[in-house]
């Protein structure tokens, strides 16, 4: 009877660990294709504000992407200065392959250009504010990239796995089944 008590504790603490697997395995992220479906074109309004306000609409965390696509233009981070001025000799990063994908490294704010003459200046501009991560992310090795992308929606979440995590919940299955 003991035995057969002991195989259902584990059983129960097998369950629990698999049940919060998901939630403790795995780090989601989220690649935000800028624009939609129109992508990182010059307004054809006279709305100045349209990538700010497409960003404004999303919320961006650490390890988080963009995804550019466009034609014949380019990608641009600047400081905050340039960004006023629609003008940098030196940017932060710079791309123009028409599939840009730039990864939020960090909390704060990240200012958007586009580097052909005049598109800046009506309206091809974006400011987007990555918040403060309720824990510390996990350290990256990978740098921003361009990339082509299949992706058609507005976001799309990708999972990483944690390493720390995958060691503990190893660890806690065998020790659950062997003692």
């Amino acid at each position: 009877m003991a035995c057969l008590f002991m195989l259902s504790c584990k059983a129960f603490l097998l369950m629990i660990l698999c049940s919060s697997f998901n939630h403790f395995f795995f780090v989601t992220s989220t690649e935000f294709e800028v624009g939609g479906d129109g992508g990182w074109v010059l307004p054809k309004s006279r709305n100045h504000e349209m990538y700010n306000q497409w960003a404004s609409q999303n919320r961006f965390k650490v390890d988080d992407t963009v995804s550019f696509k466009y034609k014949k233009d380019s990608v641009l981070v600047v400081t905050a200065e340039e960004y006023d001025k629609c003008h940098s000799a030196h940017p932060v990063f710079f791309s123009n392959n028409g599939a840009t994908v730039f990864k939020l490294d960090k909390p704060g704010l990240f200012y958007f250009i586009s580097g052909v003459a005049g598109h800046c200046e009506r309206g091809q501009k974006m400011i987007i504010k990555v918040l403060e991560p309720e824990t510390a992310p996990p350290l990256s090795s990978k740098a921003n990239t361009t990339t082509e992308s299949s992706h058609k929606s507005g976001a799309v979440e990708m999972a990483a796995i944690s390493s720390p995590i995958s060691v503990l919940f190893i660890v806690s299955f065998f020790w659950v089944l062997f003692i």
